[in-house]
């Protein structure tokens, strides 16, 4: 009997390692495995035996599980629907392998990818990584050929390849997912992007938050080091701070500085880790490149749509009732996530809005659910996929206060280093309380200064309100010098835009104030 239970960090959360334990008691003879997590997070901790799946599985029903009587059966996992419908390149190995496991890795199809590499030369990985089409999945989308092909064009005694596993998006977990399940899968996706671009030397920076990913891939460093050389890598930790997410801050912090924005130019490709070329990269980017290596650039090009190509791991979370990883083609549409994969709302209730694309991500109602999920189809409609992190909210949820949250959120996670970002925040919590407060009944002391030539001398309406927090969204989007401050008026716009009776609601009382 084959016993495999996840050692990923939800699992364990949930309880593996007490069920684990009591399998072990109860089986002595069964090959108990751990292996990574199918990321089905509503299943956690799932039990498969013999390819039959049990979940959520707890201590006591760890006898049921054993003699097949139990009520959690879930059929065969690899054809389970959520499961099924999936199309996994970059996680393909989710669910099936020990994360640690080298002759598992192997056996699998791991290192054909960097064997490839090593064959055809930098010139080729490059032309071949071009060609997938394959786009920054860390949310700015850019395409990684182009990217490696300026570092390696670039003079410069030392060259860097840095991992951007710094994953702080709400309702994201796939680098952790990967990271934790996959980790040589990442390494190998570093060793051929050094080989791309002539770097010998490579940063993963993770953030402190994920103690078991970090775990995992050092041990992983070690193990396959010998494979990878002359490619060094290193893992450093990051305190959490939001913005250094951002490439510029993660470098000045990767270097011992306070993280904070740089301006650009000079691009980090040209002047980036210690004044050297740089390829930074998110982790399920450098994740991609293995399968594109080993089965060429067609093959994952054609998956997708446009100019997104390939596929992307969307992580559906927030109140939705199944949430998890799901690995898809570009071009399922929202709708299809969030009803038909996450089977709507936890709670039963109507879906009311979906963020997608993390904190700064915009609010989507239902009559969005139509887009395909798609780089340039959520840009034209004013939104974005980020890193592919959807958290859905019921009917119950107040958008004016998910609009006072991205603003708080901005002004806690600021570097501090530009004023639309630092300021702008600020005062855009404040006026989202004066709206959901009514609107200002009298006039501002600093405002009925005589020389503020440009202010009310009288109180402000929650329409008027709404005004100025709009000017103050151009100025931040336009006026930041990254995404943490430009992408802020996002989710607030949005909010307003298409829930305004979640303002008109402070309109209401004025009126009963009046």
């Amino acid at each position: 009997m084959r016993i495999a239970i996840s050692d990923d960090a939800l699992a364990l959360a949930c309880g593996a390692d007490a069920v684990a334990e009591a399998i072990a008691k109860a089986a002595p003879d069964a090959e108990i495995m751990r292996v990574s997590s199918w990321g089905m997070s509503w299943l956690e901790p799932l039990v498969e035996v013999d390819g039959i799946g049990y979940g959520p599985a707890t201590v006591s029903d760890v006898a049921a599980i054993l003699d097949g009587s139990s009520s959690l059966n879930i059929g065969k996992i690899a054809d389970y629907p959520f499961i099924a419908r999936q199309q996994r390149l970059t996680f393909a190995r989710a669910g099936i392998t020990q994360p640690l496991d080298l002759e598992d890795y192997q056996a699998t199809g791991g290192w054909l990818g960097l064997a490839q590499a090593r064959e055809i030369g930098p010139d080729a990985i490059i032309e071949t990584v071009t060609g997938s089409g394959l786009r920054g999945r860390g949310g700015a989308g850019f395409p990684a050929g182009i990217k490696w092909k300026t570092v390696a064009g670039a003079d410069g005694p030392q060259k860097y390849i840095v991992c951007n596993a710094d994953e702080g998006d709400s309702g994201t977990f796939a680098d952790r997912m990967l990271m934790e399940g996959d980790p040589y899968c990442l390494i190998e996706g570093m060793a051929i992007a050094g080989l791309a671009v002539g770097a010998d030397k490579g940063f993963i920076y993770a953030r402190s938050e994920y103690p078991h990913a970090i775990a995992k891939l050092n041990a992983a460093i070690l193990v396959s080091a010998h494979i990878v050389a002359p490619f060094e890598i290193e893992v450093r930790v990051g305190a959490g701070a939001y913005v250094c997410g951002e490439e510029t801050s993660l470098l000045e912090s990767l270097e011992g500085k306070r993280g904070e924005v740089r301006a650009k130019p000079p691009l980090p490709a040209l002047e980036g880790l210690f004044g050297m070329p740089t390829v930074v990269n998110n982790v399920l980017t450098l994740a991609a490149v293995p399968y594109i290596l080993a089965n060429g650039a067609k093959a994952y090009a054609d998956y997708g749509m446009g100019r997104s190509r390939g596929t992307m791991p969307i992580q559906l979370a927030g109140n939705i009732k199944h949430g998890g990883l799901f690995e898809t083609a570009f071009g399922i549409t929202l709708g299809e996530l969030v009803n038909d994969i996450g089977c709507g709302t936890e709670s039963g209730r109507p879906v009311k809005a979906v963020q997608v694309g993390g904190p700064l991500g915009a609010y989507h109602p239902a009559s969005d659910f139509h887009l395909p999920f798609d780089y340039e189809a959520f840009t034209a409609a004013d939104g974005l996929i980020g890193h592919g992190g959807i958290v859905v909210f019921d009917e119950s949820v107040d958008m004016l206060s998910q609009a006072r949250f991205a603003m708080e959120f901005c002004a806690v996670e600021s570097c501090g280093k530009c004023t639309p970002c630092r300021l702008g925040s600020v005062r855009g919590m404040e006026v989202l309380d004066r709206i959901k407060a009514g609107g200002r009944a009298t006039a501002d002391p600093i405002e009925s200064l005589p020389q503020m030539h440009n202010a009310p001398k009288q109180g402000r309406s929650v329409d008027e309100e709404l005004s100025l927090v709009t000017d103050l969204c151009e100025t931040m989007k336009f006026g930041s010098l990254c995404a943490l401050g430009g992408f802020t008026p996002y989710p607030v716009m949005s909010a307003i835009k298409h829930w305004p009776e979640d303002f008109g609601k402070a309109a209401d009382m004025v009126k009963d104030k009046s």
